[in-house]
């Protein structure tokens, strides 16, 4: 590979590496998929469906419990929240994402949703092809702009591979982690979401990931319902986003790894067997929704459960299952498990369309009535569009996941509605609103991604020699004469900053030799007019030179103590260079 790199142009040797990045994450993606499926049947192959099944108490909590202590003793790393850690791999550590990812979130998450862990695959999987396309760009000495390519490279392939949906693998990358539209980074995508999807046909044939038949073509007079539809799902959204920030913040409170297991546990086995298509990623809830031409075939969700022959209840045990997923999808994540939000929010998108569809047939406005297979599947790309404010991603996914080509405008309604919704209410994804909050999150923006991307550490001057406030003006001199600085920074003993002396402002005293022993540093300080603190995002520290109209301040941390300076030249140099890099084809 070295030799085919010293004989081809940078590009060019971008697009084999891309190439490379599809198929691995293809692979990788296939590989997961197959271990969760081996896991589960030979965990469930002899459950009754007649009756509740003990079982269900005790296969997810011995699954994350195995997830928990391989992360604790092997890891030895935080791998959840795998669309966050690469978000934050591209807009603060220019695409650096650790090798480990490339295998350990796989394994984790196998073990997790293969003993019903009540997440998804596709998010590990994500971060798995993401680590793989960082780890390969790094062997290779790619700058860091190439580096973030191979990423977005590594994440649409898996997408692509996982759901054999390679439109939807791109749509996904550009949308969720803003990797820029350009020539140089749309054929590198293509390529790793084509042979990424290839690997999959390859390996388990060309069918859809879902089986749907079109029940009734697309009429212009459902638009009103499909509108509410997606209103609909964007509170379902809302409420799936809400709640799981809320119960997250339950399970930080616990320090403690089996404290926060006991309780992931209880939970998590309670709703399980109560509601056992919670168990696992939901794909056979899904198939059965999107095939059910009637409430009789539906049932079978019901399959299991201490519901089970009580076909009267079934929208009421939906609506149950819709109501509690959130929480037993964080309660998996929370107690050690391993997994995603992809499967949660196709799941709930499913069965709310469902619902809806029922409910809406009760009463049949205007005559209207919705098939409700047409409307399971409508609700999943607009549950998805709304928990990762990706419209178009949702419209793809689901059009390509199940062959629905034909409902590409009511795709488009409910998924535009269900993001306009959420949006009101929440203007970042699940995945991005913690990142957003710190001001470390990659948009579309240039001038904010710019921003995003500098790191002012690397901007701070460090170099210069802080000043004791009773030095005597002349060992001052002695000591800054060989700096061509003008700010320096006046520190008591502990090192927490109490002054700025401008040399600028006390230049009439110290052409006069006389005066040397006369003056003491404190003297000639002045207080700093602001203060840069290293916790604030470049966001904040460019209000605060515009707002003072400084040249230079000084820096420290959170505890008043002095780091260094910054100067508004060094500042703005830096962004014009990103700000270059960004406009490079």
């Amino acid at each position: 590979m070295i030799n085919i790199q010293s004989k081809l142009s940078p590009k060019q040797f971008l697009l084999v590496l891309s190439l490379c990045v599809g198929i691995a994450s293809g692979l990788a993606a296939n590989l997961l998929k197959w271990l969760i499926h081996i896991i589960e049947h030979l965990l469930t192959r002899g459950f009754i469906i007649t009756q509740a099944n003990i079982l269900y108490l005790v296969y997810p909590v011995v699954g994350i419990l195995i997830s928990a202590l391989f992360i604790k003793y092997i890891v030895r790393d935080n791998i959840g929240h795998g669309v966050t850690k690469i978000l934050y791999a591209l807009s603060r550590n220019q695409g650096f994402i650790k090798t480990h990812n490339t295998w350990s979130s796989v394994v984790a998450s196998a073990i997790t949703i293969g003993f019903g862990g009540s997440v998804g695959a596709e998010s590990p999987i994500v971060l798995t092809g993401s680590a793989i396309g960082s780890h390969m760009g790094r062997q290779f000495n790619l700058d860091h702009r190439q580096l973030m390519i191979l990423v977005g490279c590594g994440a649409s392939g898996a997408i692509a591979g996982i759901f054999k949906a390679p439109i939807a693998g791109l749509v996904f990358t550009i949308e969720v982690l803003m990797i820029d539209l350009t020539m140089a980074s749309l054929v590198p995508l293509l390529i790793s979401c084509a042979s990424a999807a290839c690997v999959s046909y390859f390996i388990s044939g060309t069918s859809t990931m879902f089986s749907f038949d079109l029940t009734s073509n697309f009429g212009v007079e459902r638009v009103p319902s499909y509108l509410l539809l997606g209103a609909f799902c964007g509170l379902i959204s809302l409420y799936f986003t809400r709640m799981m920030n809320s119960f997250e913040k339950v399970f930080g409170r616990f320090k403690n790894l089996y404290a926060k297991f006991a309780l992931g546990g209880i939970v998590l086995a309670t709703l399980i067997y109560l509601f056992p298509p919670l168990y696992g990623e939901g794909y056979s809830t899904i198939e059965i929704l999107l095939n059910s031409t009637s409430e009789a075939n539906a049932e079978a969700v019901m399959n299991n459960s201490w519901f089970y022959g009580h076909h009267e209840l079934l929208l009421v045990y939906l609506a149950l299952i819709v109501l509690v997923k959130v929480f037993a999808t964080t309660a998996t994540n929370g107690g050690g498990g391993c997994g995603g939000t992809f499967a949660p929010s196709l799941f709930l998108g499913c069965i709310g369309g469902f619902i809806f569809a029922e409910l809406w047939n009760m009463w049949a406005p205007f005559g209207v009535v919705l098939p409700a297979t047409n409307c399971a599947l409508l609700g999943m790309a607009g549950v998805m569009s709304g928990v990762f404010h990706a419209p178009l991603t949702g419209i793809f996914l689901i059009a390509e996941l199940t062959g629905g080509y034909q409902l590409l405008v009511p795709l488009m309604i409910v998924s535009a509605l269900s993001y306009i919704t959420i949006h009101a209410f929440e203007p970042h994804s699940i995945y991005a609103m913690r990142l957003a909050r710190r001001g470390e999150l990659l948009t579309h923006d240039k001038d904010q991604s710019v921003l995003t991307l500098m790191n002012l550490d690397d901007l701070v001057d460090k170099s210069r020699p802080a000043l004791d406030p009773e030095m005597t003006m002349g060992k001052m001199l002695q000591i800054v004469s060989t700096s061509k600085h003008l700010h320096f920074g006046v520190v008591d003993a502990g090192g927490s900053l109490l002054g700025v002396v401008n040399i600028n402002e006390v230049r009439n005293l110290i052409f006069r030799s006389e005066l040397y022993n006369t003056f003491k540093v404190y003297q000639l300080m002045q207080p700093p007019k602001d203060i840069i603190r290293t916790d604030f995002s470049m966001t904040e520290v460019v209000e605060h030179f515009n707002s003072h109209d400084n040249s230079t301040l000084a820096v420290t941390d959170p505890h008043g103590h002095l780091v260094g300076f910054i100067s508004r030249t060094r500042l703005f140099s830096a962004y014009r260079e990103i700000m270059k890099d960004f406009s490079q084809e």
